[in-house]
């Protein structure tokens, strides 16, 4: 075949969809028999196109995805319509066949690193692997370049540790770096930002995005994240209970959704919230004037706290870690650096940065979980580090945390009533059956239905098991309570719910809350003043209005500009 052959095939190919979508239905067989979780569902990627699905946890947009690659579950199956790739039928292809498409024709990026990323093997290894059965070129230098690609810093070293000597945002570039290995024509991308902060979010999202048009890669990107699916998406496609419900041009569907479902989802959107709270500041006029007709803002509402004294000081803090450095021999890391703050008693406080920042080594060391090296925690005026055993549980009834990974954080071998019922039972507080109705309050309070207290963790979304984590955590009816990254696992309209939720306790309880996140749209909407962290060092600090209206660091100036959504225009009337 000719050159000029060659460039007439790939123009005849991309005039064709890669990826086409038709009537698909997906059922599962339960013990109660077969479900359906997908309905009719369509969708058409181009070669080079990027595509988003959108939608709640549960509605569908995972489960489509991995049908498109022949993942599903062994109980689940193809029950209806066609997946057609470059005009095959590949929805009951056999596993010989997917196996061949897999990584070369089709990768995949799933969500959750530490189940994705084997313990006992070395990330390069991992990398490595996957090369190899690919039939790529697999030297040391190959997966260093790879890893260096998807963001990893001294790609070399980094390539001879395991998963467990990663943070959760570099096990999630590990991640990305197998499924770019191959330079696929499609990736699927199954929330591949969710546990990065917005810098390394906005440097990995660039690098899909020079894939797409160098290599005419498209990409299925499956995120919960509106602002970043407009911002990075050629079309958005939005589901709901395992149906199609609204399909477009980014923009478009952006700026003037049709569906009441989407209207909620346009409205729930941090990242958008936040451009809508900037953009009513210029205007001069309220950010709800700003929305669709019927929704609420969860930014809107701004609860001025009562009390002012001080609850937390945190002065001098340090902490230095004792690294390993070969036979015998250690190196000491400085994870956080002389860091001083306070935060006022019924108001939020913010901890943003990258990974890495030493945010929830502060975290950790408020909590009461690290010594610090030197400096001190001050709580309610007293200083923690002098209290006793008795003292510290009693200090634990009235300082809760909020983890990040809800499957590291609740017992699977409890079940979730017997999960938030015990800091009750351990603290002594109440009977049986009042426990019980405490578990049920907090249960709707945080928007699961009563008939979870029965069910494990494994039977629960990732989304739900945070909103049971976050029922845990205000059992006790405590003080202050720790957040760190407690929402990143949510969708925006459970994070919605849970922010409103929080907000309002703060209102009616005097809550304080010690925020730590790299979500600074989440930010913008729920804290009352923030510290931006860099290297272990606090660099900057202020009120929420100080710090993003007007930065004084070059870094948070980085951060901010690297918020999804930020960039894009609203409605020409208020643009």
């Amino acid at each position: 075949m000719t050159t000029a052959d060659v460039r007439i095939s790939e123009a005849d190919l991309a005039d064709k969809p890669l990826l086409e979508i038709r009537d698909l239905a997906i059922s599962f067989k339960t013990g109660s028999g077969e479900v359906q979780a997908v309905r009719n569902a369509h969708l058409t990627i181009m070669p080079g196109e990027t595509v988003a699905i959108v939608g709640e946890s549960g509605s569908g947009k995972s489960t489509t995805a991995l049908a498109a690659i022949g993942l599903l579950p062994a109980n689940g199956r193809v029950s209806g319509g066609q997946i057609l790739l470059d005009g095959e039928d590949i929805s009951h292809a056999p596993e010989k066949r997917m196996i061949e498409l897999r990584g070369n024709t089709i990768g995949m990026v799933p969500q959750d690193p530490m189940s994705n990323l084997n313990p006992v093997w070395k990330i390069g290894y991992q990398v490595k692997e996957t090369l190899r059965a690919n039939g790529r070129p697999s030297g040391p230098a190959d997966v260093a370049k790879v890893l260096a690609q998807a963001g990893l810093p001294d790609a070399e070293r980094r390539a001879k540790q395991y998963p467990h000597e990663f943070s959760g945002g570099m096990r999630q570039r590990a991640l990305i770096a197998i499924g770019l290995s191959c330079q696929p024509r499609l990736l699927i991308a199954d929330e591949p930002t969710s546990a990065l902060d917005v810098t390394v979010q906005r440097q990995i999202l660039d690098h899909l995005e020079t894939m797409t048009a160098e290599l005419g890669t498209a990409v299925l990107l499956i995120t919960h994240d509106l602002g970043l699916a407009a911002e990075r998406a050629d079309k958005v496609v939005v589901m709901y209970r395992g149906q199609v419900v609204e399909a477009g041009p980014s923009l478009e569907l952006l700026q003037n959704p049709q569906h009441p479902y989407t209207q909620r989802l346009v409205a729930s959107a941090p990242s958008l919230a936040s451009r809508r709270i900037q953009v009513a500041k210029e205007l001069g006029v309220e950010s709800d004037e700003l929305l669709a007709p019927g929704t609420t803002p969860r930014g809107a509402v701004v609860v001025e706290p009562t009390m002012t004294e001080d609850v937390l000081q945190i002065q001098n803090l340090k902490k230095v870690f004792k690294l390993r450095s070969g036979f015998g021999k250690s190196t000491d890391f400085t994870a956080v650096d002389d860091v001083s703050f306070s935060v006022k008693r019924g108001t939020t406080t913010a901890i943003v940065g990258e990974s890495g920042s030493g945010k929830s080594t502060v975290a950790q060391m408020v909590l009461n979980l690290l010594q610090p090296t030197s400096g001190k925690i001050v709580f309610d005026g007293v200083d923690t580090s002098t209290l006793n055993n008795k003292e510290i549980f009693a200090f634990r009834r009235r300082v809760q945390p909020i983890f990040q990974d809800p499957y590291g954080s609740l017992d699977p071998m409890y079940n979730i009533f017997r999960t938030i019922e015990e800091p009750l039972r351990t603290h002594k507080i109440g009977d049986k059956a009042s426990r019980e109705k405490k578990v049920r309050e907090l249960l709707d309070q945080v928007a699961l239905p009563q008939s979870t207290m029965q069910r494990y963790p494994n039977e629960l979304s990732g989304g739900q098991r945070q909103r049971v984590a976050i029922a845990r955590a205000l059992a006790l009816d405590p003080e202050v309570i720790i957040c760190d990254e407690a929402v990143s696992a949510l969708d925006v309209l459970v994070q919605a719910q849970v922010l409103n939720l929080l907000a309002e306790l703060q209102s009616r309880l005097g809550l304080t809350y010690l925020f730590i996140t790299h979500d600074l749209a989440v930010v913008r909407q729920i804290a009352d003043h923030v510290c931006v962290m860099e290297k272990g060092k606090l660099v900057e600090t202020g009120s929420t209005d100080e710090v993003f209206d007007a930065p004084q660091r070059d870094y948070t100036k980085a951060l901010l500009n690297a918020i999804p959504g930020a960039r894009l225009m609203l409605p020409p009337e208020v643009a």
